[in-house]
């Protein structure tokens, strides 16, 4: 990992402590806020992606995959701005929805990552699976309790567990390869 790629992981990671802390203080209207940054994190990720594709990626072996994912990004941006109008419920149940997706994708990392034999698979796939029954415990707590407050409070959890995560990562020791 570089330096920049460590200062953006801590950045990430104190974006989602200022997010859990902004829905912790304001459990019913604070979700309009960390929408808007998901949105525009979303956005613009999605357009940076799709400008690396159309300056050198086209040109390159796999290259129409950085294209799907820049559109697939560009997309969950745009739709993340536009379902701050429906209600709470709907909201938080599409936070929800993008935190579980991420475990998923931890989890697929972590198997990628051990099937090339890599030493450090065993934190993604920790992660990933903390992030999933994290995401699982508030659909059924919301389900059973009907508590729009206690799927926040477990959203916020689950945002200070995934800032947790990134800041370990971002201060670990990783191996350089040097090529001559």
């Amino acid at each position: 990992m570089t330096a920049l790629q460590r200062i953006k992981n801590i950045i990430t990671a104190l974006f989602m402590i200022v997010c859990s802390i902004i829905l912790l203080c304001f459990p019913e209207n604070g979700y309009y806020i960390v929408l808007l940054f998901l949105s525009l994190s979303l956005t613009i990720y999605g357009v940076k992606t799709l400008f690396y594709y159309f300056t050198m990626a086209r040109k390159m072996v796999g290259g129409q995959s950085i294209l799907y994912r820049g559109v697939v990004i560009l997309d969950l941006g745009i739709f993340s701005l536009t379902i701050a109008d429906n209600p709470t419920v709907f909201a938080i149940v599409y936070l929800l929805l993008i935190h579980l997706f991420t475990g998923v994708v931890d989890i697929l990392r972590a198997l990628e990552a051990k099937s090339i034999s890599a030493p450090a698979w065993r934190f993604k796939f920790g992660s990933g699976v903390v992030n999933i029954v994290l995401a699982l415990v508030a659909f059924i707590a919301g389900a059973i309790m009907k508590s729009m407050e206690t799927l926040v409070y477990l959203y916020c959890l689950g945002l200070l567990s995934s800032a947790g995560a990134k800041f370990i990562s971002a201060f670990r020791k990783t191996a350089i390869v040097y090529i001559q």
